[in-house]
This record gives C-alpha cells, sequence and structure tokens, in this order.
C-alpha cells in the first residue's frame, strides 16, 4: 500500500523527488500512511474541493480491503 500511494503521487507531482510516504500501525492494527510532498506541490495532491486526495484514499482503502487491513492516509503538510 505505501508502495501504491508513493507510486500515484509521484505521478501527480512536478517535483516527484519530494514524495514521502511513513508507514505507521496504530495499536488496533490500522496502518496510517502519511503522505508529504514539495511544498508546491500540496495543491495538486489535495485538488480541487478535496476530489484527489479523496480519490487517492479510495484506491488506498480498496488495496488494504483486499489484505483484510483498515488503512488512513494523511497529507501531511
Amino acid at each position: 500500500m505505501k508502495e501504491l500511494l508513493e507510486h500515484l503521487a509521484r505521478a501527480l507531482v512536478d517535483d516527484p523527488g519530494a514524495v514521502v510516504v511513513e508507514q505507521f500501525e496504530e495499536d488496533d492494527g490500522t496502518v496510517v500512511l502519511e503522505l508529504v510532498v514539495a511544498e508546491d506541490d500540496y495543491g495538486k495532491v489535495i485538488g480541487r474541493g478535496g476530489r484527489t486526495a479523496a480519490a487517492l484514499r479510495t484506491v488506498i482503502k480498496a488495496s488494504a480491503v483486499r489484505r483484510n487491513r483498515r488503512v488512513l492516509v494523511d497529507i501531511v503538510d
């Protein structure tokens, strides 16, 4: 899931080298993915009205369901 989020984010931004995804696991087994991009690229990752961010979360959650996992995607600024 981490690799999938990195791949999708790098395709969206102007500076793919600045894309960093950190993965944590909470006590209840939930996987938290924190996405960090270059300051100028936050608008591209979030999208108009948050549509791009919602689409990223949907794709990652669909991937997690196939693995019987729960996942949260945070876009860290």
